[in-house]
């Protein structure tokens, strides 16, 4: 698993389309998403940078999780 700080997120419709973002790229991933957090937690055979790049592409500010 790999977990992500995404800075901008506050409604269900951002979190489809981090979703939908993350899944464009690799369909089997599974996203799960913390508004609170900020985090976004994905399952995914993709490196961080494509993911990074996917969710960066939507317009959030995206970084790794610390730790």
């Amino acid at each position: 698993m790999q977990v992500f700080n995404v800075q901008g997120m506050t409604c269900g419709h951002c979190i489809k389309a981090v979703t939908r973002a993350v899944q464009a790229q690799d369909a089997q991933a599974q996203v799960e998403v913390d508004l609170a957090a900020r985090q976004v937690r994905v399952h995914s055979a993709l490196g961080a940078e494509q993911l990074l790049a996917a969710i960066r592409e939507e317009g959030y500010a995206a970084e790794v999780a610390a730790g």
